[in-house]
């Protein structure tokens, strides 16, 4: 390949809710001299394993770098150490579903104009997302559509590096083949575990501190309804004053430097309003939507006590169960928040950042900085519009500052 060839980055990620399960792809091409965004591909697949949506996003991220440039030297990365190790040639491709995969992407650029390198999944975030946006919007019933992606947006910032020079990729974590999906359940164990109490040691500099703010009510709120990723209800008129209320407090404090939010509108609304007043444009970041409560989106306590007795009963005697239909565990929540908490700890170093989300997802930020067990919980109460706050340090310790204040709103 001539010296002057043009170096392109590939970054490509897939993933299946079951494993296999619904699954899609997300992928990338950027300059690598630049780190500009050249083009954004995903889709959602079908029913497929973790492993084949990988490989799936692998070949539609090859295929649009060569669209872009039949010529350029490409460097593809990606966080499954399995696709890195076997397209680099290390391992050999055992599953029958693989190989012909393998095949395929190998046939787009000619042999030496591709290089493999591992990277860590906090940094394959933009992929990521695209992934599950693709899968997100098949469960609509809709196809992806690039003009209506966040993912760039809530990407983390990355630098885009060499490429065209052969890689020798990291040592990746875990086993050879990833378990989970891509964003919701694709998190080792290891990451949700809680880091050490901070204690009294030695200073670790600048915390980095999340304002953690629910989202003012909607109409579903004073009747306490199941109300997670289904619908999307908007602020009522007291939800609205309680943003109001918010954001005239953190303005005059001044002390965020940042507004990341859930897609959901409630919480776009409930930003919007203090990122107005900060002068500020917030970021979204999927994996901070609440709880997806499948068949019992919508209906009170009692309702789905009355209709589902066994799956209720189930549910809350452990944090892995699902609610009715196919709904989301509080395990998977807890996986994808920490997701989410670590991709803002790296790209806010430092800052203080007002983290607008939902009951689950703040319950669980707050039960993981205490190392508290799923059950706790099941023993917080969180108001609509509420503040709490935790602070993370340079060790991996956490400390929690506030917890459902309600002050501002009074």
């Amino acid at each position: 390949m001539s010296a002057g060839s043009r170096r392109l980055i590939v970054e490509a990620d897939g993933g299946s809710r079951g494993n296999p399960g619904p699954a899609g792809y997300g992928a990338l091409v950027l300059d690598a001299a630049s780190g500009e965004v050249l083009a954004e591909r995903a889709e959602a697949i079908g029913r497929a394993t973790n492993n084949v949506a990988e490989y799936r996003g692998l070949i539609a991220g090859l295929r649009a770098a060569r669209e872009l440039a039949p010529d350029a030297t490409v460097r593809v990365r990606m966080d499954s150490k399995l696709v890195v190790e076997q397209m680099s040639g290390r391992w050999k491709i055992k599953h029958p579903d693989m190989r012909p995969l393998a095949a395929e992407a190998r046939e787009i650029f000619p042999p030496g104009a591709v290089c493999y390198e591992w990277i860590p999944r906090a940094e394959n975030g933009h992929a990521d997302r695209l992934a599950n946006e693709a899968m997100d919007a098949a469960k609509r019933g809709e196809r992806w559509s690039p003009g209506n992606s966040t993912a760039q947006l809530a990407a983390p910032a990355r630098s885009a590096g060499p490429a065209g020079d052969p890689a020798e990729p990291a040592e990746a974590a875990g086993s050879d083949e990833r378990a989970g999906t891509a964003g919701a359940t694709g998190t080792t164990e290891a990451s949700t575990t809680a880091p050490p109490a901070a204690g009294w040691g030695a200073d670790q500099g600048t915390a980095t501190t999340f304002v953690l703010l629910r989202h003012g009510e909607t109409a579903l709120t004073p009747q306490k309804r199941f109300s997670g990723s289904g619908a999307d209800p908007e602020l009522s008129e007291a939800g609205r004053r309680q943003a109001a209320a918010a954001a005239a407090h953190l303005a005059a404090r001044g002390t965020v430097q940042a507004v990341v939010t859930s897609p959901a509108l409630r919480c776009r609304q409930t930003a919007g309003t203090v990122a107005d007043a900060l002068g500020l444009k917030p970021r979204i970041e999927d994996e901070l939507r609440e709880t997806d409560f499948g068949a019992w989106e919508g209906l009170s306590f009692a309702e789905v006590r009355e209709r589902h007795p066994e799956d209720l009963a189930a549910w809350l005697r452990s944090p892995k169960a699902e609610p009715t239909g196919g709904g989301e565990s509080f395990a998977a929540v807890s996986r994808r928040t920490a997701v989410a908490r670590d991709r803002m700890i790296a790209r806010f170093a430092g800052r203080t950042v007002l983290v607008v989300s939902h009951v689950t997802p703040i319950k669980s930020l707050v039960r993981l900085a205490l190392g508290a067990p799923p059950d706790a919980l099941f023993r917080m109460e969180l108001s609509a519009a509420s503040l709490s706050a935790v602070a993370y340090y340079a060790d991996g310790a956490a400390s929690m500052r506030l917890f459902n204040d309600t002050a501002h709103l009074r």
